[in-house]
């Protein structure tokens, strides 16, 4: 199985980090390679432009790829599911026009240009609402295009929107909300390697925020704690061997780990030890 990936930009090195979680290790060696092997023997990684990524996957010279949703959808290929977000990469595509210019919705653009690193994006988007403007495609540096006056406004990537406000632009609509996705080729999404891969990516997403907690405590203590540690489906409770105390095993929220060491201390427990979780399989 090949999985296309990015070969080099914002995406590059969180793609393989994610990897690595899951299981996936791209061999050393790997970044001046368009192929690579991972620990798996049964995987294998091609290195490609992100932009390029959903066709490699449709034209099947990879099986399952890793780009961002505003990449597939720029690519408009057919046969190419959408099966799991990643998580990361998030962004946002915006309409954006100069401040007090006098465009303040998309169809006050109507027979006006528009530039654009997404120019198939922008053209669905206004098709979309019936308004007619003229889409001219750039390679960077929109934001500059109204300014030159090569563009009326500009549909480009914002995360947080700094690069707008330097160039005196205002967002005017949202055109599309992206993050990384995995995507497979319609004819191999069931399969069951498919799924396998899913459930590794998805194992390390679900452990995200997440924390093992486990402790001693005695058991005429144990409702106590249990009242603290719900758990997934309820905490896991062991005897421990010639004491008349219990374990317990819990997976909590990172964010409540500190309250809930406090109250388990208040109820009884002790030898409280809390570990990051790698992955998680539910």
């Amino acid at each position: 199985m090949k999985i296309a990936v990015p070969n080099k930009g914002r995406l590059h090195d969180p793609t393989l980090d994610l990897l690595e979680r899951a299981g996936l290790a791209v061999e050393a060696g790997a970044d001046r390679q368009l192929y690579a092997d991972t620990v798996d023997p049964d995987v294998s990684v091609l290195f490609a432009r992100a932009a390029d990524i959903p066709e490699y996957v449709a034209d099947g010279a990879a099986d399952l790829g890793i780009t961002g949703y505003d990449q597939h959808r720029e690519s408009r290929v057919d046969d190419v599911s959408d099966l799991l977000d990643l998580e990361y990469g998030s962004c946002r595509l915006v309409l954006a026009a100069p401040e007090d210019g006098g465009i303040d919705a998309p169809a006050d653009l109507d027979g006006l240009t528009v530039a654009t690193e997404f120019p198939n994006v922008t053209a669905d988007y206004f098709d979309g609402k019936d308004i007619d403007v003229d889409v001219v495609e750039v390679t960077g540096a929109t934001e500059l295009t109204p300014h030159v006056e090569m563009a009326d406004a500009i549909v480009d990537i914002t995360s947080t929107g700094t690069t707008l406000r330097v160039n005196h632009l205002a967002v005017v609509d949202e055109v599309l909300d992206s993050s990384v996705r995995l995507f497979a080729r319609d004819d191999v999404a069931d399969d069951a390697d498919v799924d396998r891969v899913v459930t590794a990516l998805r194992s390390v997403l679900d452990a995200a925020g997440k924390r093992y907690v486990m402790l001693n405590v005695p058991q005429d203590r144990l409702d106590a704690v249990e009242d603290v540690l719900p758990g997934m489906g309820g905490p896991t409770v062991m005897d421990v061997e010639g004491d008349d105390s219990v374990a317990v095993h819990a997976v909590v929220d990172e964010r409540d780990v500190f309250a809930t060491v406090a109250e388990l201390k208040a109820v009884g427990a002790r030898d409280i030890l809390v570990t990051e979780i790698e992955r998680l399989v539910e």
